[in-house]
């Protein structure tokens, strides 16, 4: 199981804090993918190229590979003044 957090407006966007996906996934682009299987209208939010992935705490992307237990947060783009 992976648990997925949305931060920010993002959160405000898919309409949930969090979600448990069981299906596995090898990489966080797999996890994507399924995210907009299981809620097709997150597609939308989750294809920007401006949206930061972290796992477990470690900024990653695509790429980044998953095991089962980690916890993957997706969020905007932060700026600052």
């Amino acid at each position: 199981m992976i648990q997925v957090l949305f931060f920010g407006q993002l959160k405000d966007q898919v309409k949930m804090p969090s979600v448990k996906v069981e299906e596995s996934a090898t990489s966080v682009g797999e996890l994507k993918k399924t995210l907009g299987v299981m809620h097709p209208q997150w597609q939308q939010y989750l294809s920007k190229d401006s949206i930061l992935v972290a796992v477990n705490q470690t900024i990653g992307n695509d790429q980044t590979l998953l095991n089962d237990g980690d916890e993957v947060a997706f969020f905007p783009p932060v700026t600052g003044g």
